[in-house]
Parts: C-alpha cells; sequence; structure tokens
C-alpha cells in the first residue's frame, strides 16, 4: 500500500474518456475494470472516497450544438451518459469486491439512488466509494461544477481533478511546446489567467469554500502513491488559498 493519506475526505473527478481503453466510443471492460482498480487503490490509502465521472465517451453536450440541438436537451443527453458511466463503474467496483453507490441528480428512481445529501455523508461514513452522477441535475453546468458543487456539500477536503496533462499550464501544452507547468496557483490567480483545466464556476464555487484542487495527469492513479505525490509538491498542481 503506498502513502496515507493525510485527508480524511476526497473528491475524485475523472472523465468518461477513462473507460474509453483503446475504444473510440462507449465502455471498454477491461478500461472500465482498471479504473474501478484504481478508485479503489485511492480509497485504500484511508479515504473517503467520492466520485464524479464525466459522459463524454458516449455523449457531450455542447457537442450536440452543431446538429441543431438546444442546448437543454443536449446537456440532458449528456447528464444521461453520466448515469451509464456511473452504473458501469459501479458494477466493476462491485465486482473487485469495493462497496458503491451511485447518487444521481437526475431522478432515475429504478436505475439508481436519487441525490440526498444526508444519505451521501451516511454512505461516505460507511466506507463506501459513492458515484456521483447527472450533473448538477441542470444544464449548462460543468461535470467540473457538478464536482465542486459534491465536494462543497458533502465538506470535502480536496477536490481531485484528473487530466490528460501533467496539471495546470500557462497555455495548452498540446499546441506549445514552450508551454510551462504550474506547480502552485491561488484560485485568484486561476480565476485572473482564465485558465481552462477547470472552468471559472467550479474554481470560485472551491475558493468559496476553502477546497483545494489538485490537477494532476490521470496516469497516476496506475501507482500507488498519489498523495505522496501530493505531499512531494513535485507533480501536478495545486489550486488553493495561498498566494
Amino acid at each position: 500500500m503506498g502513502k496515507q493519506s493525510s485527508y480524511q475526505r476526497v473528491l475524485l473527478k475523472i472523465s468518461g474518456e477513462s473507460l474509453l481503453g483503446k475504444d473510440s466510443f462507449g465502455i471498454n471492460q477491461d478500461a472500465c475494470l482498471k479504473t474501478a482498480q484504481e478508485l479503489n487503490r485511492v480509497k485504500n490509502t484511508g479515504v473517503e472516497l467520492a466520485v464524479v465521472i464525466g459522459g463524454g465517451n458516449i455523449f457531450r453536450g455542447l457537442q450536440l450544438e452543431a446538429l441543431g440541438l438546444e442546448r437543454t436537451p443536449a446537456d440532458h443527453m449528456g447528464m444521461l451518459a453520466t448515469l451509464i458511466n456511473g452504473i458501469a463503474l459501479q458494477q466493476a467496483l462491485l465486482k473487485i469486491g469495493a462497496k458503491a453507490k451511485v447518487m444521481s441528480a437526475l431522478e432515475c428512481p429504478k436505475v439508481a439512488e436519487p441525490y440526498n445529501w444526508e444519505r451521501a455523508n451516511q454512505n461516505l461514513a460507511k466506507g463506501e466509494i459513492v458515484i456521483f452522477v447527472g450533473g448538477t441535475g441542470n444544464p449548462y453546468f460543468t461535470t467540473d461544477t457538478a464536482a465542486a458543487l459534491r465536494a462543497s456539500e458533502i465538506g470535502a477536503d480536496l477536490l481531485l481533478k484528473a487530466t490528460k496533462v501533467s496539471g495546470v499550464y500557462n497555455k495548452d501544452p498540446k499546441l506549445n511546446p514552450e508551454a510551462a507547468l504550474y506547480k502552485h496557483l491561488s484560485y485568484s490567480q486561476y480565476l485572473a489567467e482564465n485558465l481552462k483545466v477547470m472552468d471559472a464556476t467550479a474554481v470560485s464555487l472551491c475558493m468559496s469554500n476553502q477546497i483545494p484542487i489538485f490537477v494532476f495527469d490521470m496516469q497516476a492513479l496506475e501507482t500507488d502513491n498519489l498523495f505522496e505525490i501530493i505531499s512531494q509538491g513535485n507533480q501536478g498542481t495545486m489550486v488553493d488559498h495561498n498566494e
């Protein structure tokens, strides 16, 4: 087992693409199982773990505007995609012996438990991995904002944001080889520089509730030392109130 976490309760935001594997669309069984094992590894460091998963492997609401859909129904479809991912991830977690619950902001009681603040806290306290799906339940909000909202509601000590890059850069590192990685940012600096790894609404919500955000390469979930990486401060980007 890797380094034990100094945090008690964390929320991890992962993308729907984490379930793609080698496929270009949908849910790859091996990738889903691998993601479940990674989540269980984080859980076994001693934290209470909540997860928000995106739906981009199935549907992105913004992409469908180009096909003539209004934003609201397109976003509803995107929220339903997160519900599908959440159920798949829960089943993978149960398969490896981890306790997991899916809670949905979209009411779909025959499929998932409706989100309830009290029940969510009870489930986390019992050691279950709680997967929040359905976004915020409202259009025009991203899953990043849903992650910040749920982190605020459950009193998370840290919001973990898994990405395809090593942290927050001053420019897009895929387009600019000279892009520089920030090791640390204050909320205000992040917002002032209009950085794009998380949307401004999500960062503002974390700032209001003093929840630090750690942005990191999702490949770090494949190791057993995520919290050692955080404590050493030599990978990823920490966003918090410190200037």
